[in-house]
């Protein structure tokens, strides 16, 4: 049995016992979309794909650094930090090509712990379109930097200094796949034996950039795919001596790391609901109003799409990240670049989300916002032509320009706590304060190079 077969606890066993398995590994993607896991007895997997295993639920109470949140209500020291309820997906089950005979199972969190499971929440969303009449098709997209650096070599070097794969700007560089092309091999071939396979692979522009397009899935098995893709890319990188970044930005001399989202609606027989033949740039109204509502929610989402306080050194004007919730046709200028032509090819791109966000919840933002677009018939602004980084738009459009800013709209934001539920929005909300405040208890080296003498 391959792993694409495995669609139940039954077949998960089976494909166990045939290899003869001692242990698998299991994972759970956290809130930063970090993959939390373990290796698991084949004992204790087989009596948890039917009746669910315990994690300790600390993994949504601490940040990515592994420090406890302070000011959250769901889990704490006040709790004891319990173990919260988890249950296998047999479907997600993959090689790991990494690890001899290993095979990876994800979960999600259950029961109480179901309200901040990102993938549960992800899963909602798309349930919601399922109800509307709709399966939403998804593919991310990522920007990430490789460097000829180890996990101990950019700490002894005080992240300074780097040593990236690739010299200087050479965007789609033949000479530098092909010079490169074991790296680039291996990670195509991982990516199609763990069922995430790329459509594209090519040299960025800047030194040692790689941009990666994962083909198109619906939307719950898209978020899946660009999880393990940022996880194994990693865990490959490492296995060779080099170290990958998904950062938003890791370098003020270069531009930032997108991680941006596609995003269709398919009817229930199977066409595209996005394209109309007689409208105006094909534009469906369908796909009018899921893009107004994209675009209006957009500025109370930001969040959940920039989750970290690095995410905003990439949304400034001419680095080809938007500032304003705007939109145009095929304009890389915006914040949502709409995709227009064959029934196949039209979409949304949500040019908003960078390398750093969590798969699931920007998946989450960008589909719930343009379905509660079509449910309240949001019409959107008219299309930006040209340049948007040269004009000026109503303030409504503005997007938030810290993490706590954008804390403070998602707090606040009816819409959001409509989609995604009070326990939800006031738990991530609040993971994002923490984040800001760890953030200014550190002194940069800007401050100190600005006032240490001078001031």
């Amino acid at each position: 049995m391959q792993p694409k077969a495995v669609k139940s606890p039954a077949d998960a066993k089976q494909i166990v016992e045939s290899r003869g398995m001692s242990h698998v590994k299991v994972g759970v993607f956290d809130m930063d979309g970090i993959m939390r896991g373990k290796y698991m007895s084949r004992e204790k997997f087989f009596y948890a794909l039917d009746q669910g295993f315990g994690f300790c639920d600390v993994v949504l109470g601490w940040d990515s650094y592994d420090q406890l949140y302070d000011n959250v209500t769901y889990t704490g020291w006040h709790t004891g930090y319990p173990d919260a309820p988890v249950r296998l997906l047999p479907e997600s089950c993959r090689e790991l090509p990494l690890e001899d005979n290993m095979l990876l199972f994800l979960g999600e969190f259950a029961e109480g712990a179901e309200l901040l499971c990102p993938r549960g929440l992800l899963r909602r969303v798309a349930e919601r379109a399922n109800a509307l009449g709709f399966e939403a098709q998804a593919a991310c997209e990522y920007e990430f930097f490789v460097f000829d650096e180890t996990p101990q070599s950019v700490r002894e070097k005080n992240y300074r200094n780097l040593t990236p794969m690739t010299p200087g700007f050479f965007g789609y560089s033949v000479l530098r796949n092909s010079t490169h092309s074991d790296f680039y091999q291996d990670l195509l071939a991982l990516c199609e034996s763990m069922d995430f396979a790329l459509e594209g692979l090519h040299e960025e522009t800047g030194p040692g950039v790689l941009e990666a397009a994962i083909a198109v899935s619906p939307v719950v098995e898209a978020a899946d795919k660009a999880a393990l893709f940022k996880t194994f890319t990693k865990v490959m990188a490492q296995k060779r001596d080099k170290i990958a970044t998904f950062m938003a930005k890791w370098s003020p001399d270069w531009p930032g790391q997108s991680g941006h989202i596609h995003l269709s609606l398919k009817t229930k027989d199977g066409r595209s609901a996005f394209h109309d033949a007689e409208a105006e740039h094909t534009i469906s109204t369908t796909m009018r109003h899921f893009l107004g509502g994209q675009q209006m929610l957009m500025p109370e989402l930001v969040a959940l799409l920039a989750p970290t306080v690095n995410s905003f050194t990439r949304l400034i004007p001419g680095f080809w990240a938007p500032t304003d919730a705007t939109w145009g046709i095929e304009n890389r200028t915006c914040a949502l670049r709409v995709i227009t032509g064959s029934e196949k090819a039209q979409r949304i791109e949500y040019r908003l989300a960078a390398a750093d966000t969590n798969p699931y919840l920007g998946l989450a933002a960008a589909l719930a916002s343009g379905l509660w677009g079509i449910e309240n018939e949001i019409e959107p602004t008219g299309p930006v032509k040209g340049n948007a980084y040269d004009m000026t738009f109503p303030a409504k459009l503005k997007l938030p320009a810290t993490l706590w800013d954008a804390a403070q709209r998602l707090k606040k934001s009816k819409p959001a706590r409509a989609l995604f539920g009070d326990d939800f929005v006031d738990h991530f909300a609040a993971s994002r304060e923490w984040e800001e405040r760890e953030f200014r208890k550190h002194i940069t080296d800007w401050e100190m190079e600005r006032y240490f003498e001078i001031i």
